[in-house]
């Protein structure tokens, strides 16, 4: 009998994996998690990284050897990332061979201080993926204003890309438009579109974390606590259908163009007052993805429900958010604040991790 993990394979939604450790990339763990869970991908960040680095002793031969050769803080976070990232590729090769290229795909972050910085953004993205030299790489560009330009550009380029710190359905039809009208324009330079992919990761838990903070100031005991995030979902979902099964797109996919997914991110359980897999048994369905953290796959593993639920109730998700607003929340200021709040706190990651590669060589040179 396969896992419940597993079984979410056949009910349309692919499984990644929201974290990368070193050991766990040689020590046989995440092979198993791929056999066993049917995990197919995997996500990083800054703030993982910032985990994987100052809470193990996994890195410390390559920072120590780095360092020793004089090499600033941002040179080993580039070596570090960059050799995980290639060694995680590697091992989901299989997957994106045997699934036919839809899946096995290892995400990297660009330095979060570029998150407003076209051109900046563009060439390092170029770099990467250079360097790396896998198929199943892709280049995370945060859902601004500005990342959506850089977006265009590397997809135009056929650089497979993964937009991040998605919380607006409305900005989302944006990125969506972004993909398509990339593909669009491959076509009329006669380029293929056979291998270009593209996810839109959401930020999921976040929105309720903000929302219910609203509702308990403005409505204590409201029942409207823990709906805002699954019906932004639901909506989202609404759009994704509306677009990728659109006369529009059918011509791209009659010459080769693959469907944009929708990835559910940030799906671990904040409130203990709610189920630990609320943000997975209310979200799957066909085209979709969720990347989950280790604690949260395995509650799911343990008591999950399979079932296609992402179209339950969606012809109501509107009027939900809207009795949220007529609450007295203002959701387009919680999706404002928490974007610009999401660039901010991985650019702060970024600089904690480097400030803490700088302590950990110093103190194993001290140690030597």
């Amino acid at each position: 009998m396969t896992t419940r993990t597993y079984q979410l394979k056949a009910a349309g939604q692919s499984l990644w994996l929201d974290n990368i450790q070193r050991r766990e990339l040689h020590n046989g763990a995440l092979q198993k998690m791929i056999d066993m869970d049917g995990i197919c991908g995997i996500t990083s960040n800054p703030t993982i990284f910032m985990n994987a680095v100052s809470k193990s002793t996994d890195y410390d031969d390559q920072i120590s050897q780095l360092a020793g050769r004089g090499a600033a803080p941002e040179a080993v976070y580039h070596a570090v990332t960059v050799q995980d990232i290639r060694d995680a590729g590697k091992l989901l090769l299989p997957v994106y061979e045997q699934t036919a290229h839809a899946d096995g795909f290892v995400s990297i972050e660009l330095n979060p201080q570029l998150a407003f910085k076209v051109q900046e953004s563009i060439t390092q993205a170029r770099a990467l993926i250079a360097e790396i030299g896998l198929p199943n790489i892709m280049i995370k560009v945060p859902g601004t204003k500005e990342g959506l330009l850089v977006v265009r550009q590397l997809l135009t380029e056929g650089i497979n890309v993964n937009i991040t710190l998605l919380f607006d359905p409305e900005r989302y039809r944006q990125v969506a438009h972004t993909y398509i009208e990339a593909l669009e324009a491959r076509m009329q330079q006669g380029k293929t579109l056979a291998d270009i992919h593209s996810v839109a990761s959401f930020f999921i838990s976040r929105i309720d974390t903000r929302v219910d903070a609203g509702l308990d100031r403005l409505s204590p005991g409201s029942p409207l606590r823990g709906k805002a995030a699954i019906q932004v979902a639901k909506v989202t979902y609404t759009i994704f259908k509306e677009l990728f099964f659109s006369e529009r797109f059918k011509k791209i996919a009659a010459a080769g163009g693959r469907i944009q997914r929708v990835l559910w991110a940030s799906t671990g359980t904040k409130d203990p007052a709610y189920s630990d897999v609320l943000y997975v048994d209310t979200l799957i369905g066909p085209h979709t993805i969720n990347t989950l953290p280790p604690k949260t796959i395995d509650a799911f593993r343990v008591h999950g429900v399979v079932a296609q639920t992402i179209e339950t109730g969606i012809d109501k998700a509107p009027g939900i958010l809207a009795q949220i607003e007529a609450a007295g929340v203002s959701l387009a200021n919680v999706y404002a604040d928490l974007e610009a709040e999401g660039v901010q706190a991985f650019e702060t990651s970024y600089l904690d991790l480097l400030k803490a590669i700088a302590d950990k060589a110093g103190s194993l040179a001290g140690g030597a």
